[in-house]
């Protein structure tokens, strides 16, 4: 099997699997605990802590554990919001964000929030003049992503958050396709979040940066770990597994970003020698380089995804936290795709173990796929 999934997750890293065996065997003490076991645990999690810290330029105290990315999402957003002027109830978001944040405005909204979003364009970005029209004097909060896990469309994340400083507007952003791929200055957000699975991290960890001058109130009242945002014993394992890939990820960052880069050249440079009629969807010159999001005319995205998996190939056709779904992909719907195209959409995310020596059997593939589905398709 060839794995083009890297956007969904990611195998954990030889360095840090051997990390989590390690504290998990020898440093299982509860950080909470005031014994010397616990203590050990507790400059484990620190030093997790100080490195994520590091990779988006923010201070230790700075960063919460949480379970995930989606988590991380929406304790990140409810701290904020619990730090709001309690007149301001309206939120915007963009039409592209991450199930985990459309639910929760979603749910706010039920509650008697305001949710505005701004729309993309056909390339997948959002128009800064647009959000900044949507703000008013009732607004708590903007959540935008920093680059979407279907198209890897990267938003601009400065300019966004200049204009949030200069209306006194919250700042959020979904930092978990970027995290290690892209450099992240926390200084411009009120909070980001990031997640360990897709840095070749351990699953079930997560982390959230908020910023120290913002005065939330504990998720729980009562909770005394991580600032009472999140409850439960931390997950000193998974924070130090998570901590060594994520350092491993960012220092490499360059070079895998330029191996990436021609990897997905090369790839439609072939698909498009091949002769096999397709559509890359996403600005081409402002997105992440392991993400291809494409459409192959008069080809339901679901019926490739089988028949990939069926040859051997691990692709998807969107947001794992969406499959099953039979509904037209949201991001392409935003970008003003028809139901019809919508359906047809793929994506093909690239990793460390994919190599240019692959590109020739994945097409080659695809195009058995294709060619025997129309050659039915004409009786």
């Amino acid at each position: 099997m060839i794995y083009l999934d890297h956007a969904a997750t990611t195998p954990i890293h030889d360095t840090a699997l051997e990390v989590l065996v390690n504290v998990s065997k020898h440093y299982y003490g509860n950080p909470s605990s005031l014994h010397d076991i616990g203590a050990e645990a507790k400059q484990l999690l620190d030093a997790g802590r100080r490195t994520i810290a590091k990779i988006i330029q923010a201070e230790a105290e700075e960063i919460v554990f949480t379970s995930g990315g989606s988590e991380s999402n929406q304790l990140a957003i409810r701290a904020l919001i619990s730090a709001s002027d309690t007149s301001r109830n309206h939120i915007i978001t963009s039409e592209v964000e991450h199930s985990s944040v459309r639910n929760l405005f979603d749910e706010l909204e039920r509650s008697g929030y305001k949710v505005s979003k701004v729309g993309v364009d056909t390339s997948g970005m959002i128009s800064i003049d647009e959000l900044s029209k949507l703000i008013t004097d009732e607004t708590a909060l903007i959540s935008v992503q920093h680059a979407n896990s279907e198209t890897g469309v990267i938003q601009d994340l400065v300019a966004i958050g200049k204009l949030a400083k200069q209306h006194g507007v919250f700042f959020h952003s979904d930092c978990v396709q970027a995290f290690c791929k892209l450099g992240i200055e926390a200084s411009w957000l009120d909070a980001l979040s990031v997640s360990s699975h897709k840095v070749y991290g351990p699953k079930g960890v997560g982390a959230f940066y908020l910023n120290k001058t913002i005065d939330s109130k504990p998720e729980i009242p009562g909770t005394s770990q991580e600032k009472g945002l999140k409850a439960g014993t931390q997950n000193v394992a998974g924070v130090a597994a998570f901590a060594t890939a994520a350092k491993l990820n960012y220092t490499e960052r360059t070079d895998e970003h330029i191996r990436l880069t021609m990897l997905r050249s090369k790839f439609v440079e072939k698909l498009e020698a091949s002769g096999i009629e397709f559509i890359d969807e996403g600005s081409p010159e402002n997105k992440l380089p392991n993400i291809l999001g494409i459409r192959f005319k008069g080809m339901e995205g679901q019926f490739l995804m089988l028949e990939c998996s069926q040859a051997g190939l691990a692709i998807s056709t969107g947001s794992a936290c969406q499959v099953g779904s039979d509904k037209p992909n949201r991001t392409m719907k935003a970008m003003g795709r028809s139901d019809e195209d919508a359906r047809e959409f793929v994506r093909f995310s690239f990793g460390k173990q994919n190599t240019e020596d692959q590109i020739d059997v994945i097409i080659e593939k695809i195009g058995t796929i294709l060619n025997r589905h129309f050659a039915k398709a004409k009786f």
